[in-house]
């Protein structure tokens, strides 16, 4: 713990030392003689003054909540020496972590004695806060000398972005012989009516249609659809952001690559996730809620990382694109690299999907009329760029943060049907 004298003390010191040198070069002992009392007070004051022993906790009733909620934490202060003492502390939190009582705050301590404050901290954004450790500063009882130092330890609050229900999401053209909730386009046993056709040796009692049966005086059986899983691969693009005050373009892809990898993993499939941009980071897939929380975590340690590097698709892991996976990339389409990677990989023969996230809400018009004109030709080069894409079989859901994710998605598989011919198997 660093110690000085006050700025109280400090002053005095310097109106003796004054009042001194005034008295000896006018003669006058008077002065020094006013001096003196002030002089010795300081001075036993310091010679009695003791550092002072101070520890400090710093406690949260939960680890883990949903960005915009709330958790308590806790302060814990005691004084193990035996003086009393005042304290100055604040603290230290992270930039979107709000707290109840922000500031600083002061409070007497008794020798010996020890006291908790509760309060409110509510993280804005999703994401890992810290809170911690305290920054304090303390006085003695006469106020002749302080000390500060950093007390305390430091834990973390971790956000998880809010996300939302999705009842349905994108079709995969492929699917894996695995059970779960999509149709597949195959045929065998399940629930989905696929056709009719003429018993053959080998077919199973249950699967005649006796309605057809009796209309045609022959044996006719139902062919169903089974519910198969598929793999899907999250691509989230940290090349370029469009950013206000208050939030941007990768909040908004955080939140919808959260509510999509609990939807596909709802629906039994295997979900990857791919963060590229001016790095390069993965999760294989993989089943289960256990994927959930590692993608989930995975998409906290997101942000943008300035970068001239180009990404292909050799760069990115064989392991974490399977053959025949869905991939959903959430990008607001703003750099040409992440581009040229979607499209590459259309071009390759992938089954890609694209959510955009519209950087429109973190942008303005200006207010020039050469502004507003450059604003509408780069709005015109969105739209090329999304026909271009479009025009490759890319479904592309156009998604205002404001709106909801699950209208954008079904405008993706109407494109995906009525466009089948440009992106079949």
């Amino acid at each position: 713990m660093s110690g000085g004298i006050s700025a109280r003390v400090g002053g005095l010191l310097a109106l003796s030392g004054a009042a001194v040198i005034a008295g000896l070069a006018s003669g006058r002992p008077e002065l020094v003689v006013l001096a003196v009392p002030f002089m010795l007070f300081i001075g036993i004051s310091l010679a009695l003054v003791r550092e002072p022993q101070l520890t400090a906790t710093v406690e949260l009733d939960r680890a883990r909540l949903l960005e915009g909620d709330e958790a308590r934490a806790s302060v814990t202060l005691q004084n193990a020496g035996n003086s009393p003492v005042e304290i100055e502390f604040a603290l230290v939190r992270s930039r979107h972590l709000g707290l109840e009582h922000d500031g600083a705050a002061v409070l007497h301590l008794a020798g010996g004695e020890r006291t908790e404050i509760r309060f409110a901290a509510s993280p804005q954004r999703w994401g890992a806060h810290a809170i911690g450790p305290l920054l304090v500063r303390v006085r003695d009882p006469v106020g002749v000398a302080t000390w500060s130092q950093r007390l305390g330890n430091r834990v973390t609050l971790r956000a998880f972005p809010r996300e939302q229900r999705l009842r349905e999401v994108v079709a995969p053209l492929r699917t894996q012989p695995f059970l779960g909730s999509h149709v597949s386009r195959a045929r065998g046993d399940g629930i989905e009516f696929a056709d009719i056709r003429a018993f053959a040796p080998g077919d199973r009692v249950r699967q005649v249609n006796w309605r057809a049966t009796a209309r045609r005086s022959a044996l006719f059986v139902t062919e169903r659809h089974p519910e198969h899983s598929t793999d899907v691969v999250l691509l989230l693009d940290t090349f370029a952001e469009a950013r206000d005050a208050a939030t941007g373009t990768l909040d908004d892809a955080v939140r919808a690559a959260a509510s999509l990898a609990r939807a596909h993993l709802a629906h039994r499939d295997r979900v990857a996730l791919v963060d590229f941009g001016g790095t390069l980071r993965w999760l294989e897939p993989a089943f289960g809620s256990t994927q959930l929380y590692r993608i989930i975590d995975a998409l906290l340690a997101s942000e943008i990382a300035f970068s001239y590097a180009w990404r292909a698709v050799a760069g990115i892991p064989r392991r974490v694109l399977p053959p025949g996976a869905l991939i959903l990339a959430i990008s607001p389409l703003l750099d040409e690299r992440s581009i040229r990677l979607i499209s590459e990989l259309r071009t390759r023969g992938c089954d890609v999907s694209v959510v955009e996230v519209s950087p429109l809400a973190h942008t303005s018009s200006g207010s020039t009329a050469a502004d507003a004109a450059a604003y509408q030709l780069w709005g015109l080069q969105r739209e090329a760029v999304r026909a271009h894409l479009q025009g490759l079989g890319i479904g592309v859901a156009l998604w205002n943060a404001d709106g909801a994710l699950a209208p954008a998605l079904e405008g993706v598989n109407s494109f995906r049907r009525s466009v089948r011919h440009a992106v079949s198997a």
